[in-house]
């Protein structure tokens, strides 16, 4: 790569690593004629639920109603699809910051924010690294920090991201820094996984429980005893089946299908998802008693445009760990300015190409994946053919180029993209059959 001027090698080194401190989030409020007060030092749930992180005991607000996230530049709240909204100053908003001395409504209460006046320090890894996982941002850096907190716990871990983010490695690195690591660690996508089956992937079946069981199968749980069961894109379990997730989480028995028998198993669950549970919570589509009984110990990883200071530090690893040669500033630049909807696995990809390609060429197929090049032609506006086959021809254009194009933008995550689309996974597979994607 090094006669390529866009991967020249560069002697800049990569900097010190950060330290970090800030003003910590107070909430009053007055709730049922008692004053209360509660600091905020992480990111947290508000809602009337008596498992919300912050309780208020008001029927106007949804039990799960919006979430406060402190973050560098102050704290953050945003509204988790409640029923009547949420105000900071009387204003309804989605997503909004709140500032010294803002008054944040749900439901009936309000809720007084001020800061510390002193500010204070923030936990931050001592390292870029944390298993397979690279940042040396803050915000990555004090999510290495609270996994380190988190890994020699038994409680259930929910890992949220974007695709891409990397919460696979986040739950392998959780499970390899436990009292666990020396049992398995077994992985269950519960979203590639046909409804019909996914009991008998997760607790197995006897022989003969339904057509094709011509034996006896242990499921994924037992198989994890004395490990780590990672369920990725939990969001995507059927609403059928997570009763019966929710029932060996409590009994932490599994009981295989077409058999009678309890089982107890000693399995730690670290569960991820792209989707937000909470919202889904309320629009009845995930348990409430599932979610946190799934999320005692949640976990946020960033997306790569919210720690784009980490994209030199993430090309040179991959592209060469041992620093023998670096990135040029100008291509660091445009990288800097990518959206990067694939997040690091884009990253990645990219510098692969990069390395077998060159970066200018690595450059230029990522600016027509991500639509920037002039798309293929539109179907002409012929006169001569009737109004429904010229219709039709337009609707297939918008078809193949919408889904080829957010399959692209998701790393070709069906789950994913159906998500973003909001459409369901099942009409997704229909279109990518009928355009031969």
């Amino acid at each position: 790569m090094t006669d390529d001027p866009g991967t020249e090698v560069q002697p800049d080194p990569l900097g010190e690593l950060p330290s970090a401190s800030r003003n910590r989030p107070i909430l009053r409020w007055v709730d049922q004629g008692r004053e209360r007060q509660e600091p905020v030092e992480r990111r947290v749930i508000v809602g009337s639920s008596a498992s919300a992180d912050i309780r208020v005991q008001d029927p106007a607000a949804s039990r799960i109603h919006c979430e406060l996230a402190p973050r560098e530049d102050g704290m953050w709240v945003r509204d988790l699809g409640s029923r009547n909204g949420t105000f900071v100053d009387e204003v309804l908003v989605e997503s909004a910051r709140l500032g010294h001395q803002s008054r944040l409504r749900i439901g009936s209460t309000t809720i007084d924010v001020t800061y510390d006046a002193t500010p204070t320090e923030v936990d931050l890894w001592p390292l870029d690294r944390f298993g397979e996982m690279v940042g040396r941002s803050v915000i990555m850096r004090e999510l290495f920090a609270r996994m380190a907190k988190v890994a020699p716990s038994d409680a259930a871990v929910l890992v949220h991201g974007e695709t891409g983010t990397g919460k696979e490695l986040a739950a392998r690195a959780i499970h390899r820094m436990s009292s666990r690591h020396g049992g398995a660690f077994v992985v269950v996508d519960c979203g590639s996984i046909p409804e019909t089956l996914i009991e008998a992937e997760l607790f197995g079946h006897a022989k003969g429980a339904f057509t094709g069981a011509i034996s006896a199968r242990v499921g994924a749980v037992e198989a994890a005893n004395g490990g780590t069961i990672f369920l990725d894109e939990v969001g995507e379990l059927p609403v059928a089946m997570q009763p019966k997730l929710l029932r060996f989480l409590e009994a932490r028995t599994v009981r295989r299908v077409g058999e009678t028998v309890d089982r107890n198993v000693d399995v730690r669950v670290v569960s991820a998802t792209h989707r937000d549970l909470r919202t889904m919570v309320n629009e009845g589509a995930f348990r409430e008693d599932l979610y946190f009984r799934l999320a005692v110990l949640p976990l946020e990883l960033p997306a790569l445009r919210e720690r784009v200071e980490d994209i030199p530090v993430l090309f040179q690893h991959f592209l060469d760990p041992k620093g023998r040669e670096r990135p040029a500033a100008d291509l660091l630049r445009e990288l800097r300015a990518r959206p990067w909807y694939g997040n690091v696995r884009e990253l990645r990809n990219f510098v692969e190409r990069a390395r077998a390609l060159g970066a200018r060429e690595a450059l230029a197929m990522m600016r027509h994946d991500t639509g920037q090049r002039r798309g293929p032609d539109l179907p002409q506006v012929d006169l001569t053919v009737p109004f429904k086959d010229l219709r039709d021809r337009w609707n297939d254009h918008l078809e193949r180029e919408y889904l080829r194009g957010m399959l692209d933008r998701f790393g070709g995550s069906v789950s994913a993209a159906a998500d973003a689309a909001g459409i369901d996974r099942t009409y997704v597979h229909r279109l990518m059959r009928k355009h031969g994607l």
